[in-house]
């Protein structure tokens, strides 16, 4: 049989660990959704960038209508060398 004082102990170390559980939980919890909050502010303006750009782009090649990035897949080699000939 256990003494009080030792019971005592026991149920103190007992909720003070449970406390601290809960406590530790929280503080991680609230980095990691901190975390996500920022991950997904950064994302939305990577996507916002790349959309300015692809734009852009889309603009710049229904200007003179010809394709001049040899990336993009409408890049027509016929079409590019036959506008630097009427430029020249």
């Amino acid at each position: 049989m256990a003494t009080p004082t030792v019971n005592v102990v026991r149920y103190t170390a007992l909720f003070t660990g449970v406390f601290y559980g809960i406590w530790h939980r929280r503080t991680l919890q609230k980095s990691h959704d901190e975390e996500k909050v920022h991950h997904a502010k950064h994302e939305r303006e990577d996507l916002i960038v790349r959309a300015k750009e692809a734009w852009k782009k889309q603009q710049e090649a229904s200007k003179g209508g010809v394709v001049t990035d040899p990336e993009d897949p409408r890049f027509d080699l016929e079409k590019f060398i036959a506008s630097l000939e009427a430029q020249s």
